[in-house]
């Protein structure tokens, strides 16, 4: 790994997934919101006007040249989900609880990271908002290096439709919305367990509608 420097409400038990949910939110992937309790930020946690990543950091290796990465992570706090961290165009990030964070490990790789495309660095992000002590990367199988906010990698879903979304909380029981502090956003659970959407189209998966895949 290469490591850079670096309230509670309870909500109404009739509240609706709607008064949850983000913008074009279609619950076609889940049902009513249960309320659930925010646990309040840790001091590490706490939104910073602006900060950097360490220009002392050591330089990486360059990645390959089809590759997308995320420049920018910013920490801020949205309606409804509280504490978020998305990338430059505002896609919310995610952590899974089948990685690790010590040391930091990503286990979602092949199809499950064409459905949870991992957040790729050069080592150099941008920081707004995420404390440069809880950022750092951990080199995948195929040689990139991941983005990890607490330890843990972090990653988009494919399921969001378009920035600020965040169709893939608690999908499988062990995806969540990330923290500026890389523990898990609690917020906004839905009731039963959310199937991931299938791989897209052109990834040569056979498996279009979604049955077997548990990521």
């Amino acid at each position: 790994m290469a490591q850079m420097k670096r309230t509670v409400i309870v909500a109404s038990a009739m509240v609706a997934l709607t008064a949850c949910a983000p913008a074009g939110y279609d619950g076609a992937n889940s049902s009513a919101a249960e309320p659930v309790a925010v646990a309040a930020a840790e001091p590490t946690a706490t939104v910073e006007p602006e900060a950097s990543a360490s220009p002392e950091a050591p330089a990486a290796d360059a990645p390959p040249a089809d590759v997308d990465l995320t420049d920018k992570l910013v920490g801020k706090s949205v309606a409804r989900m509280g504490k978020v961290v998305t990338d430059q165009d505002g896609w919310i990030l995610y952590r899974f609880d089948k990685d690790t964070a010590d040391p930091p490990s990503s286990n979602c790789v092949d199809k499950c990271a064409e459905v949870w495309p991992p957040a790729l660095t050069d080592g150099n992000p941008e920081l707004t908002g995420v404390s440069d002590d809880k950022v750092g990367s951990v080199t995948r199988q195929d040689g990139t290096r991941q983005l990890t906010v607490g330890g843990w990698p972090v990653y988009r879903y494919v399921g969001d439709k378009k920035p600020g979304q965040w169709k893939g909380q608690a999908v499988g029981g062990t995806w969540f919305v990330v923290q500026p502090d890389g523990k898990k956003n609690l917020s906004c659970l839905p009731k039963g367990t959310p199937k991931a959407v299938a791989p897209p189209a052109d990834s040569g998966s056979n498996d279009a509608g979604g049955s077997g895949y548990s990521y």
